[in-house]
């Protein structure tokens, strides 16, 4: 980052590539785009991290489920109704038109052979950039997630 004082810095916008959301989001587009270019198209990123807690928390509700992934209702509404489709998960009428989810056989088994693609993944996404600075930069984003949380439109109830 170049050096400048308060003055300046009020008065001059600040460099693009130095712009915290510009970066956020250049970040995702580049993280998604190795997460299909290394596991394909049949699973987006998100229906991963739908998966992902299904196998830690079997039978969670739709709405707990949203709230641990940090997804409005809706949109895990129509996650999970695409991930039953395909034959991942079972969908359960609960009292009070809730649904519980659970992965499938054909689900556990698609989830176990994404998990190492997606350590590859992770490596892929940090290469050349030294296991300290990788450690640093997950750190970082956490607690900008933690402290931002509330700022979401679906904040993160875990």
């Amino acid at each position: 980052m170049k050096n400048r004082n308060a003055a300046d810095t009020q008065r001059r916008p600040l460099d693009l590539y130095e712009e915290p959301g510009h970066l956020i989001r250049r970040a995702h587009q580049i993280a998604v785009a190795m997460f299909y270019e290394k596991l394909g198209r049949d699973v987006t990123p998100v229906q991963y991290a739908v998966l992902r807690m299904l196998d830690e928390c079997p039978g969670l509700d739709q709405v707990t489920l949203a709230q641990k992934v940090a997804l409005d209702t809706s949109t895990t509404a129509d996650i999970a109704v695409r991930l039953e489709s395909k034959g991942w998960i079972v969908r359960e009428m609960l009292p009070r038109r809730q649904r519980r989810l659970m992965l499938t056989p054909e689900g556990k088994m698609l989830l176990a052979g994404m998990v190492p693609l997606v350590r590859d993944l992770r490596d892929s996404l940090f290469e050349g950039m030294g296991e300290k600075d990788a450690i640093d930069l997950i750190r970082l984003l956490g607690k900008f997630v933690h402290l931002n949380n509330e700022q979401s439109r679906a904040p993160l109830k875990a």
